[in-house]
């Protein structure tokens, strides 16, 4: 009986002590928390992407023919010009019957002059001169397939930029095919990747990016887009965006990693801090300063950006919010601010 009697008068001694609708509990300090005032900043939409560096132009020099290479004319890495010699195979062979067929060529143009001077005193026909110029023209040609074919065993650059390393010596017998050197122009890079459809309307061409690659985390590299793929990948409903980016330090190479920045749609707005901003589902609350209480608002959160949430409806610029201390306070609540003199005691 004195137990069940101790029970319902700490019953009532928890009810007596207890408030309701929010109410500071009698006898409890209320919660200290911080509070600001609602401002405004720019905010920026921002696409990040992982792209792959891709050279300016880029090709690899192969062997046209079967055949021996007699000479090499580049060292590892270096850079050459357009034009330039890059290997040369052998030609001897060729060289034989570009003097055959060149010879025949000779004879044949003699042959034929001396028919048209016939033909002129009336000792040859036409049909005889017609048949020594088609004579003449085969041999011409045969001259030239014998040129070309030379020209085909003088491999060349065809732009100017940055070779690969050699992984072949003169004196080796390559097959048609067979990969002799491979020219960069890295004097500016080709940035691919990949935007998903959704967010292709933020995306156009001209537009400024800001890339970094790895190897260098603190310096950002910038670029333009230079143009945007007009078919989407059927399996990933992303685009292709290809930008451009200058790279005369020669830092970036092909073949890198690189993260990709782009930013558009700046805007002020307002915005408040993220540690202000109470989640609960799919709806946002704050709590706004009602004196010394607090009223709990809900709010439409905008992106995040540097530590602030951008707020699109349920606020306006000035008024006071709680920034820290929400986890504390509930609507309605007394509070009491951070820095705030302190309260004089009431006399007796």
């Amino acid at each position: 009986m004195r137990n069940l009697l101790g029970l319902i008068a700490f019953a009532l001694t928890a009810a007596g002590c207890s408030g309701g609708g929010g109410s500071q509990p009698k006898g409890r300090e209320a919660p200290l928390v911080s509070a600001a005032a609602v401002g405004s900043m720019r905010f920026v939409d921002r696409i990040d992407a992982v792209g792959t560096a891709r050279a300016n132009e880029q090709v690899t020099l192969a062997a046209p023919v079967t055949e021996r290479i007699t000479r090499l004319n580049f060292d590892d890495g270096a850079f050459v010009q357009r034009g330039q010699v890059i290997a040369v195979l052998a030609a001897g062979q060729e060289n034989a019957q570009l003097a055959e067929a060149g010879a025949r060529a000779r004879e044949a143009r003699q042959q034929l002059e001396r028919l048209e001077q016939l033909k002129a005193r009336g000792f040859a026909t036409t049909s005889a001169v017609d048949a020594q110029t088609a004579l003449a023209g085969q041999a011409s040609a045969q001259a030239a397939q014998a040129r070309a074919s030379i020209g085909d065993r003088v491999i060349r650059a065809p732009f100017s930029g940055w070779v690969s390393l050699r992984n072949i010596s003169a004196g080796a017998v390559v097959s048609a095919g067979t990969e002799i050197a491979q020219i960069s122009d890295i004097s500016r890079i080709k940035l691919d990747f990949a935007v998903p459809e959704t967010l292709l309307a933020r995306v156009q061409p001209g537009q400024a990016i800001s890339a970094r690659a790895a190897a260098y985390p603190d310096q950002p590299f910038r670029g333009t887009i230079a143009t945007i793929d007009p078919v989407l990948s059927a399996d990933t409903r992303a685009a292709t965006v290809r930008a451009i980016l200058a790279n005369g330090d020669r830092r970036l190479k092909p073949g890198m990693l690189l993260t990709v920045s782009i930013e558009s749609a700046s805007r002020d707005s307002l915005a408040v801090p993220e540690l202000a901003v109470v989640e609960e589902g799919e709806e946002s609350f704050v709590y706004l300063l009602d004196g010394e209480k607090v009223k709990r608002t809900r709010v439409k959160p905008g992106i995040r950006q540097g530590g602030m949430v951008e707020i699109l409806e349920g606020l306006s610029s000035g008024q006071r919010i709680v920034t820290e201390g929400v986890v504390k306070i509930s609507d309605g609540q007394t509070v009491r601010l951070a820095g705030a003199p302190a309260a004089k005691p009431q006399a007796r």
